[in-house]
């Protein structure tokens, strides 16, 4: 019997697990302090009305025989699958029922496709990164090759035509630096992705916060995307759903490698190992499409929002440099006076009792920056920002 050992050239301990490791040591050791988190990206609104209603609803129909549903269609109801063709059709990308792939959540799709692809495909992946790019490729056993993001590009990283890749990912808005792509931009990475006749595997977990609508939410606004692209989507953020789960995968029927529909191997691979996503979520993720649920939905970003101006507001007038913010939950900032990333998480955790996210543990490039979220409740985040403040001012 042998393990796979891929698995002992991860780190230990997943990011989150360990600052989670962190604070509870420290809050064991000072049980009256008043911890603020910041670090995580997990929202803390309740899950709209309109949601809550639809999941009720839902819930009755399953105890009526008439009503009653057991395993679902493999991709997804109707009803959730229409749903999400009217929400990308307002922002003019048009797609086909059988191109949509519901699941429990966009992260599992990201590790889970992979099982698509060969083993011996080069990866590209930018630097600082969600860990769980290169967490699943380095499970695989895949070579990863990393492009720097830095503040000198925005954390924007452009293809280098010298480097050859197959897979490609890209996250935009980021986590975690909260930097976004223009369509200029895309179309530089999808051109590059066709010339390679690679894949781009495009995570727009959070294209729900761009505020310009100038800024591309999906990647197949732009052109040439549908012969090179996957694009990931989730609930989560859009709509609290980090606890309910819900996402998912769109891929475009002409996206064709080696003469094989990838849709066509996504499928088999899920109907395989997953049956599908419960009708009483869907339900609920439906009704985030409607237009109560939009309106309802808008509330609770703009309440994040808000809470992102008042942590950029710190920064800028303590002169401390970051990005994000804008178009993004998070605000990436630059730790002060040239402090390590995880000194300065120490420092804010046993300082002013604030948590946040270490910039290292993204990646290289990471090192020397922060991560704070804005999915904190306003009361506390204001509170947060003034501790922060308090102490960086000393």
């Amino acid at each position: 019997m042998e393990i796979n050992r891929h698995y002992l050239e991860l780190q230990d301990s997943y990011l989150f697990s360990t600052i989670g490791k962190k604070v509870n040591e420290y809050q064991k050791a000072h049980p009256e302090a008043n911890i603020i988190r910041l670090g995580i990206g997990d929202v803390t609104l309740p899950l709209c009305r309109e949601v809550i209603t639809a999941l009720h609803g839902a819930v009755e129909e399953m105890g009526v025989k008439e009503t009653f549903r057991g395993y679902g269609p493999e991709q997804g109801y109707d009803f959730l699958n229409d749903a999400i063709r009217g929400y990308y059709g307002e922002h003019g990308v048009k797609l086909e029922a059988n191109e949509i792939f519901v699941s429990d959540g966009a992260k599992s799709d990201l590790g889970n496709i992979l099982d698509i692809f060969g083993q011996d495909n080069r990866v590209l992946i930018p630097d600082p990164v969600y860990p769980v790019y290169v967490d699943t490729n380095i499970m695989a056993g895949r070579k990863v090759l990393f492009m720097d993001a830095t503040a000198e590009n925005g954390f924007l990283p452009l293809p280098d035509r010298n480097i050859k890749a197959d897979l490609i990912y890209i996250c935009s808005p980021n986590n975690p630096t909260g930097a976004v792509y223009n369509r200029q931009q895309l179309k530089e990475w999808v051109d590059y992705a066709n010339e390679q006749n690679a894949v781009i595997l495009f995570d727009a977990a959070y294209e729900c916060f761009i505020q310009d609508p100038g800024l591309p939410r999906s990647i197949f606004e732009i052109e040439g995307a549908r012969t090179c692209a996957i694009e990931f989507c989730s609930f989560s953020k859009i709509a609290g759903f980090t606890g309910t789960r819900c996402g998912y995968t769109v891929i475009p029927s002409e996206l064709v490698r080696d003469g094989t529909p990838l849709q066509k191997l996504w499928l088999r691979r899920q109907t395989t190992k997953f049956n599908g996503t419960s009708y009483i979520v869907q339900r609920g993720a439906a009704a985030v499409f409607t237009q109560e649920g939009q309106r309802q939905i808008r509330e609770n970003l703009g309440y994040y929002m808000e809470n992102a101006r008042t942590i950029a507001a710190a920064m800028e007038e303590m002169g401390i440099w970051f990005t994000g913010g804008k178009h993004s939950p998070y605000i990436w900032l630059k730790c002060p006076n040239g402090m390590k990333s995880w000194d300065f998480f120490d420092l804010l955790l046993e300082k002013a009792n604030v948590v946040g996210t270490p910039g290292a543990g993204f990646g290289k490039n990471g090192e020397g920056f922060f991560r704070l979220t804005a999915f904190g409740d306003k009361q506390n985040t204001a509170e947060a920002v003034e501790r922060i403040k308090k102490l960086l001012t000393k």
